[in-house]
């Protein structure tokens, strides 16, 4: 498919700013793949859709406050770092962007807080991408609490508003647990601890996978034809239990339901090559791209939010529901006002 097909009109008024007041009451759009049919609920309905030995699969990564604002050395300038990935961790070196990048030059050094993190410039990745080398004396581990000091959550830019306090808890799922994303999984941030066990008690499993989701899983793709696209490479990890649990479910002809995007592409891309499928323990990087037309192997129902136009979240829910009901959902989606991204609302494809 192109990309001009993932083109609609969405009212600006229908991204969420906020979330709702309270998680599992967030509206729900639940789709059937089979009949197209189409139903009105909130969120903490989704309870009624899955049953014993349904196996729900959770990306447990955890959000960072990635975004630094500081200054620059001599000229006490004032910039702005989003951290995007460590490269080595003995020597505290980090991928980032940077604004304003033409302020920021190899071997400038950027002060933070009040001193407490010095980082210099080794190197220039991208027009706004910068390696730097944080001149900390400490662990890896002392640094991230540093960051977590010093750094804010690090909101998509179409989100217009400021960054509230609230945020630090809001934009992380309650089940989160590795640290390492700089993108929240969305379609897990309805979900309540009394929500989780109120499923494992009718005998649904919860099982978590890790995928560090980076920026690239908010940019728009920039090329019409999709086979062209690549997407970042990110790190993730599938445990044993998980493999197991979702197997046993499989096996049982029950659902394995993934939670959100980045959930559905890591387990697509841990398919066991053996003739009898299923998801395999793994462990690695993976910057696999779903977009239609795909035959999924692992999942059999999907939880995403709302997605903007053009993104590649949105290419990979349409091939999993399929791109005319999908595209058919949204309208119904902006007709009854629907809130979109990564506040928004929530969509289960069954």
């Amino acid at each position: 498919m192109k990309l001009s097909a993932f083109r609609f009109d969405l009212p600006a008024k229908l991204i969420a700013s906020h979330p709702v007041a309270n998680r599992d009451e967030a509206r729900l759009m639940v789709v059937y793949k089979d009949t197209g049919q189409i139903e009105h609920k909130y969120f903490k309905d989704v309870i009624d859709y899955l049953a014993e030995d349904d196996t729900l699969v959770v990306n447990d990564t955890k959000v960072f406050p990635a975004m630094l604002y500081g200054s620059k050395e001599k000229t006490g300038a004032q910039i702005e770092v989003l951290l995007l990935r460590i490269l080595n961790k003995e020597y505290h070196l980090w991928d980032t962007l940077v604004d304003p990048a033409r302020k920021i030059r190899v071997g400038n050094k950027l002060f933070f807080g009040n001193g407490e993190l010095v980082a210099e410039v080794l190197d220039n990745t991208t027009s706004r991408g910068r390696t730097l080398k944080f001149l900390f004396d400490g662990t890896t581990e002392e640094l991230y609490s540093t960051i977590e000091q010093l750094g804010s959550t690090p909101l998509p830019k179409e989100i217009k508003r400021k960054v509230i306090s609230e945020d630090r808890s809001r934009y992380q799922t309650v089940y989160a647990r590795e640290v390492g994303a700089v993108v929240a999984p969305t379609a897990g941030l309805h979900f309540t601890p009394h929500l989780l066990k109120r499923l494992e008690l009718q005998g649904a499993r919860i099982a978590p996978i890790t995928l560090h989701i980076s920026l690239g899983a908010l940019r728009p793709v920039d090329v019409e034809d999709l086979t062209k696209y690549k997407v970042d490479s990110e790190s993730f990890s599938i445990d044993t239990a998980t493999a197991q649990w979702v197997n046993e479910s499989l096996d049982k002809k029950k659902q394995v339901c993934a939670v959100g995007i980045s959930t559905a592409k890591t387990i697509e891309a841990s398919v066991a090559v053996a003739v009898a499928g299923g998801l395999k323990a793994n462990y690695g990087w993976t910057n696999k791209f779903i977009f239609p037309p795909y035959s999924f192997k692992v999942c059999t129902s999907l939880i995403t939010n709302f997605h903007l136009p053009a993104s590649a979240p949105l290419m990979t829910a349409a091939a999993f529901c399929g791109y005319d009901l999908l595209m058919e959902a949204y309208q119904v989606a902006i007709k009854e006002k629907y809130r979109f991204f990564v506040y928004g609302d929530a969509m289960l494809i069954l």
